[in-house]
């Protein structure tokens, strides 16, 4: 595939994951966006639908092939999608990305960061903590 109709078909993906339009994303992605292809910045398409708290749009790019635990980073959109989803509470966010085997205790900043679970309990999430810890999150303290 041409390079112009790669960055064409991200950008329409990157726009549809904040409008929540499955069909959009859908669309694109059988057109053959590449659901890990980051935008200008450094976000991926999966950070974008999870901190959006986009469960369905979350779904359909791990199942086209994005990768759970690949952190982001853009501006004002750095880490995991897991922790993205965990701070603002959306709890189906983070049972698709649980389901799809991200790992509940990978910290963002290449591992120097929060947790998921710090991000949930400092929100606070009480579901979201709840839904992390029965995923197999521990407590391992937060950064300083």
């Amino acid at each position: 595939m041409k390079q112009r109709k790669r960055k064409k078909l991200s950008r329409r993906l990157f726009s549809a994951i904040p409008a929540g339009d499955t069909a959009a994303v859908k669309a694109v992605l059988r057109a053959g966006a590449d659901p890990e292809r980051t935008d200008s910045e450094g976000t991926t398409p999966l950070y974008a639908a999870s901190v959006n708290g986009e469960a369905e749009i979350a779904r359909l790019l791990l199942a086209a092939g994005a990768s759970p635990d690949t952190e982001s980073s853009g501006i004002g959109a750095e880490g995991t999608p897991l922790c993205a989803a965990a701070c603002w509470g959306h709890t189906a966010t983070v049972r698709e990305l649980l389901a799809h085997g991200a790992d509940p205790n990978v910290k963002e900043d290449h591992g120097t960061g929060w947790s998921p679970l710090d991000w949930a309990e400092n929100g606070p999430h009480p579901a979201t903590v709840a839904l992390l810890i029965a995923g197999g999150a521990t407590s391992s303290g937060r950064a300083t």
